[in-house]
């Protein structure tokens, strides 16, 4: 156990970094003095089908209480995430997507991710599914869930994605509240060498919800396992025989800035969960940024955030703010010690993954099985560490760094909110020194 030192910015960082700490004192200063100036500027980074001529409208006023960002743009999440992309980077991995089982993986294109999600949004508007209704996902760690996500954002509809750990009566919950009449989920589940009965949960959580007044009409399911399960006629529609016939032709809704991009609960630390509903450009804008300079993102990149996309972690940090950038994001859906405890370095040497974003719980999981386990591995291609979720303890930051990233890695250990949207504290890897 070392006394805490300073780990001071290795020069070579900060001269390829995209922020210094001189940048870093510039920009800060800026937002500062500023601060319509800097986000006007910042919110090019994104495209804009109307371009916004007002940056910021705030009211404090009881009687008009209002805080809008960009609120006279018009944009679509899911063309930043795709269509933007495609001329230079069509044939660009956007997604891999790595299995519950290590012989499970795959590769989907940013070409490929596009005909996928026009396809599920085409299918999703032959089922009912309009501009501002609410869609309830409940999936495992899939690409067909990013497909979901971003289908949504392109027809207008509004997501509410609920973690595939939830109870039925979570799941109920959250389609009463949200008053969602469509939900897309799976047969089942993989995790850790079990499956997850999601469709039975499903069906139970429909009946709890009718009960509460809310009628789910229709139910998609992706199969994953083909396992048996309940079939509702007239209610449940399989995935791939909606998508197979449909049209990877469909133009993105144009979304005003502060029209719904989605819904999410929080965790329900402090009682009852809350829904958070946060708007399209100003969430956009922020998730890109904050994904490029606190991961110090560069193209080619391979990005891997271990978050689930039922929390907010995911939605930022694996779909939005990554694509967003286009760059290229890894999903998984194991877990950190199935089928042994290497698993995660081994996804790393296996897919050469250049930036890992994990959770302190994880960090103590794996170091509690000490350092062997990290060390037949080569980790090569890491050069930069982050953290999130919770507070990390020095104990942990440091085996992190010295056992992970063999010394060489900085750390990003952030904090943030699902109500934030995005990363608020944290270190920027070429500006701030580290410390435990």
């Amino acid at each position: 156990m070392s006394d805490h030192s300073i780990y001071p910015v290795p020069a070579e960082l900060a001269e390829k970094a995209w922020i210094n700490q001189e940048t870093y004192e510039r920009m800060y200063a800026q937002s500062v003095e500023d601060p319509e100036g800097f986000w006007g500027e910042h919110g090019t980074r994104i495209d804009w089908i109307k371009p916004y001529t007002q940056v910021k409208d705030v009211s404090y006023n009881l009687d008009d209480l209002h805080i809008r960002w960009y609120h006279d743009g018009t944009l679509n999440a899911c063309y930043n995430c795709i269509d933007r992309h495609l001329p230079a980077r069509a044939n660009q991995t956007a997604i891999i997507w790595e299995g519950a089982e290590p012989s499970d993986d795959a590769h989907i294109t940013y070409q490929e991710l596009y005909e996928k999600v026009c396809k599920l949004a085409n299918a999703m508007k032959g089922m009912g599914v309009k501009k501002g209704d609410v869609v309830t996902i409940y999936m495992p760690m899939i690409p067909e869930a990013a497909y979901a996500m971003l289908a949504c954002a392109r027809i207008g509809a509004v997501h509410s994605v609920v973690f595939g750990g939830f109870s039925p009566e979570a799941l109920a919950g959250r389609i009463e509240d949200g008053k969602a009449r469509f939900v897309i989920t799976a047969d089942e589940g993989v995790r850790g060498g079990r499956t997850i009965p999601l469709k039975k949960n499903t069906d139970a959580a429909c009946e709890i919800a009718a009960e509460m007044g809310q009628t789910v009409e229709k139910v998609l399911v992706v199969r994953r396992t083909g396992g048996s399960i309940n079939w509702v006629d007239g209610r449940d529609v399989w995935y791939h025989e909606a998508v197979e016939g449909a049209s990877t032709d469909c133009p993105p809704e144009e979304m005003n800035a502060e029209d719904p991009l989605f819904i999410l609960y929080t965790s329900g630390s402090t009682g009852k969960p809350k829904g958070v509903l946060h708007t399209t450009g100003g969430y956009m804008v922020y998730a890109s940024m904050t994904h490029q300079y606190v991961f110090d993102y560069h193209d080619g990149d391979v990005y891997w955030c271990t978050a689930d996309v039922g929390w907010i972690t995911g939605h930022s940090y694996i779909v939005y703010g990554p694509l967003a950038n286009g760059a290229i994001t890894l999903m998984f859906e194991g877990v950190p010690n199935y089928p042994d405890a290497s698993r995660f370095w081994e996804v790393v040497d296996k897919h050469k993954v250049n930036i890992f974003y994990t959770a302190p719980t994880a960090i103590r999981a794996l170091m509690r099985l000490g350092d062997e386990p990290v060390k037949k591995t080569s980790r090569a291609s890491l050069k930069l560490l982050g953290s999130v979720g919770e507070p990390i303890n020095p104990e942990a930051w440091e085996w992190y760094y010295d056992v992970v990233g063999e010394k060489r890695c900085p750390i990003v250990d952030t904090w943030w909110q699902t109500e934030t949207g995005g990363i608020l504290i944290t270190p920027l890897p070429g500006a701030t020194p580290l410390k435990p």
